[in-house]
């Protein structure tokens, strides 16, 4: 029988070392990304193996080992190589492109900011990635506020919103398999959930850019030429994820329809598929290892009473099912506002919320829509986050600027809030049902 582990502040200390040297070396360099994670993490993980010295070394080494190799974080790295494969082959047969020019050819000249933001929403729930939504549509973004006049800052706030949705959502999303592998919950379950709490603030979103753009025209220049066939891919993962289909199958499969189109219209041949998906997979190699050297940490952290300290620490305050869910929720967001990246923040906190979860009744499909919602929210309104960087690059303006017009990530939270304080969904009748 597995001995108590009693509360250790001290056994967090590798997560502070890991913080200091992520947001340090930033201040120090000006530079958020200066100091690679797996590099950071190493050292963290490092620090954990060095403390605790009544316990063996090799004790420690092989409690790493075990949550480096825990069950979940093995499928999750799993998931994040197919879902690079399926991402890489999808955007070299020109989805991605097809997509945009398809949503700007149907958009009324009065609503390009409403459109550009769902637009953002469709193109991130299929690709999985709001970095890649940022790149194709900002500098859409940047053309239509220079032919409008509306602010550019508004105008891209419109891409950050509609990446952050699918970011949120995608069933190919590192963020969405980070949630739903910690909280040990179904992909399609997750989705329904998240879905339902974030979509009255996408929709009231599109409505406050309507309002703040009305009388605006403008039309976006180029060749708009797009191919219905590339689509195809990504709405076939799609469906085929919310109709519940392994997600496994559902990435090899889309990767090998992506493929068959690829060879079919001369993206590539054969070889060209091959280092396509190869490139697609390496792509997510650096994630891998992060989440590999994190699960191991933070399982050492565990064994040395970090995790429980810090369960003693908040169930002291929290009482209810409902305190436990802003627990959670607080947890998100702080590990995200410290690390400045929603799937480490996850993959991080994901372990510790799955044991409040568990204390207080969370069914884990609420607390992977929690973690993602409140981690997301954060990194869309991050003034050294990747997102608003970016957009603030190639715009050419203040990160700083973006914040007033962070509509999404804003209304996102506010969702979060209100579900956990309705408790929306109620999963009660559901169980007692299964009862």
């Amino acid at each position: 029988m597995e001995k108590e582990i009693k509360g250790n502040g001290l056994a967090l200390l590798p997560l502070g070392i890991f913080i200091v040297l992520f947001i340090g070396t930033a201040i120090v360099t000006k530079d958020f990304y200066s100091m690679p994670v797996i590099l950071a993490s190493l050292i963290a993980a490092g620090v954990a193996l060095s403390m605790n010295r009544k316990e063996n070394f090799m004790k420690k080494v092989e409690v790493f080992c075990r949550g480096a190799g825990n069950t979940n974080i093995i499928l999750m790295i799993l998931v994040f190589l197919l879902a690079g494969a399926f991402a890489g082959t999808a955007e070299k047969i020109g989805a991605v492109d097809s997509i945009v020019n398809l949503g700007i050819s149907i958009l009324p000249a009065n609503l390009l900011i409403v459109g550009l933001f769902l637009i953002g929403c469709f193109i991130s729930i299929s690709m999985g990635t709001s970095m890649g939504t940022i790149v194709a549509l900002a500098p859409i973004g940047i053309g239509i506020a220079d032919q409008t006049g509306v602010a550019p800052a508004l105008a891209l706030s419109a891409v950050i919103g509609g990446a952050m949705f699918g970011d949120n959502l995608s069933m190919i999303s590192d963020t969405t398999i980070a949630a739903v592998r910690t909280q040990n919950t179904q992909m399609k379950d997750k989705f329904k959930v998240n879905f339902f709490i974030v979509l009255p603030a996408a929709i009231i979103t599109a409505i406050i850019y309507g309002v703040l753009t009305m009388g605006e025209q403008a039309t976006v220049g180029g060749d708009r030429a797009f191919d219905l066939i590339t689509i195809l891919p990504y709405l076939g993962v799609l469906i085929a994820a919310i109709a519940g289909v392994n997600v496994l199958v559902v990435l090899v499969s889309g990767t090998l329809f992506a493929g068959i189109v690829g060879l079919f219209n001369d993206s590539f041949g054969m070889s060209g598929l091959i280092s396509t998906v190869t490139e697609g997979i390496k792509g997510m190699e650096d994630l891998a290892m992060i989440a590999l050297v994190i699960g191991g940490m933070i399982e050492v952290i565990k064994h040395n009473g970090g995790i429980q300290y810090v369960l003693d620490k908040i169930l002291s305050r929290v009482s209810s099912r409902r305190g436990a869910e802003f627990g959670i929720a607080g947890l998100a967001s702080v590990l995200d506002l410290s690390t400045a990246n929603n799937t480490i923040s996850i993959i991080m906190g994901g372990p510790l919320a799955k044991n409040i979860s568990e204390k207080y009744g969370v069914d884990p499909r609420k607390s992977a829509s929690i973690l993602d919602i409140f981690s997301g929210s954060i990194q869309g309104m991050l003034p050294y986050g990747a997102q608003v960087l970016a957009v603030a690059g190639l715009a050419s303006i203040s990160p700083l600027a973006l914040l007033p017009y962070s509509i999404y990530p804003i209304l996102i939270a506010v969702a979060g809030v209100i579900a956990i304080f309705i408790n929306y969904p109620s999963f009660q009748k559901k169980e007692q049902a299964n009862g």
